[in-house]
């Protein structure tokens, strides 16, 4: 039988056909806010543009659906059968009643009719007493801080922008004031009937949305239930804080719609470097300059740390690249508070400058007397 063409319901909410349902569900209501009847009134081209708006929202909704609009796209296969016989009744497209029973459509891929018609309509009698409430989206922050203040800790201020329930409506997205009606469209039911060839879908009321009922859309926020606003959170950054840690503030994301809960807030810090210290891991990497004598002769030296200074002990004969570990001063750790990493101290040979001839006097007797060749082992490792 002939068909009215219609709008592909992806083209019609400008979505790819592999668009997720959260993308088809955002496009949606950018749409239903643009074209609700409530705010183009007397409009009949928005009204009808929100009716097939609404209509192919429900397919695209409906996993089931859309795996069938996917499929077959409007031009749903009709059952074949007689005329008040096992197939089905005569009469009217809606009056027809479908019965499957002793029937088998199967397809070259195995799958039945059956399947996939009681899959379609399992559960299509159940109308949404209310717009689905989602839960607000989690929202990231970055900040740049001092090493100091990863170190030891901070307060920062920072300001965000995010989604926050609607002050006039405090989230309903009706109007202040207003008392809702029963829909005319669905007479209170939020089911209307969709008809393709011959076979019936029920969908939600494209009126009313499946609510049942007719509410004056709040100006203020459009029907969303949430407003764009500035917000300025006081954060504790904990000590041991690294680049790319991520702190949770709970609550602080944007607000969810009709009532459900807000998501979080994620701050990721960025840490400038340091001069001095290099941090790895938990660890403080430093590297320290000794004389000639402090390395042969040993010594305690004093080296800086972030609590402040403190004494190392050289042992004698140390060589330049020598690591020297002091326990537990390095960075404090934020996955086990209360833990600190160690500081490493590499140490490294200040040559002195024979610019006084008594030094180089004493340079050459130090020669005369320390015979050992540092080299004499590297050729027997060099040869190939």
């Amino acid at each position: 039988m002939p068909t009215t063409t219609k709008q592909d319901y992806y083209e019609l909410l400008g979505v790819p056909r592999k668009a997720p349902l959260k993308e088809i569900r955002q496009a949606y209501r950018k749409l239903a806010r643009k074209y609700h009847p409530d705010l183009n009134p007397g409009d009949k081209s928005s009204e009808e543009k929100f009716k097939q708006i609404q209509e192919a929202y429900e397919t695209l909704s409906d996993t089931k659906k859309r795996q069938m609009y996917d499929q077959f796209g409007f031009n749903t296969p009709n059952y074949g059968g007689a005329p008040g016989g096992a197939g089905g009744a005569a009469g009217a497209p809606e009056d027809v009643h479908f019965d499957f029973g002793g029937f088998d459509f199967g397809g070259a891929g195995g799958t039945s009719f059956r399947d996939l018609f009681s899959q379609v309509f399992r559960g299509a009698n159940a109308a949404h007493a209310e717009q689905e409430a989602e839960p607000g989206s989690d929202l990231e922050y970055q900040i740049d801080i001092k090493f100091a203040e990863a170190m030891h800790g901070a307060v920062k201020k920072i300001t965000i922008t995010r989604l926050d329930a609607c002050p006039a409506c405090h989230g309903t997205g009706s109007a202040p004031g207003t008392s809702q009606q029963v829909c005319p469209g669905c007479g209170g039911t939020g089911q209307a009937t969709q008809v393709s060839g011959r076979m019936r879908f029920q969908i939600s009321c494209p009126r009313c949305g499946g609510s049942g009922r007719l509410h004056t859309v709040c100006r203020t926020c459009g029907g969303e239930g949430r407003v764009r606003r500035s917000d300025t959170i006081d954060f504790r950054i904990p000590p041991g804080a690294q680049t790319g840690s991520r702190f949770r503030v709970a609550g602080r994301g944007n607000a969810g719609t009709h009532g459900a809960p807000p998501g979080d807030l994620y701050i990721i810090t960025r840490v400038e470097p340091h001069p001095f210290f290099e941090r790895r891991g938990d660890d403080l990497y430093t590297v320290v300059p000794v004389t000639v004598s402090e390395a042969a002769l040993g010594a305690k030296i004093e080296v800086p740390t972030i609590d402040g200074r403190a004494q190392v002990r050289v042992p004698p004969g140390t060589n330049s690249g020598k690591v020297l570990r002091l326990r537990e001063k390095g960075a404090p750790s934020v996955r086990r508070p209360g833990h600190r990493g160690d500081q490493l101290v590499e140490v490294r040979i200040v040559a002195p400058r024979p610019e006084d001839e008594r030094v180089r006097q004493l340079l050459r007797d130090l020669a005369k007397h320390d015979t050992e060749d540092p080299r004499h082992e590297i050729f027997s490792r060099a040869s190939l």
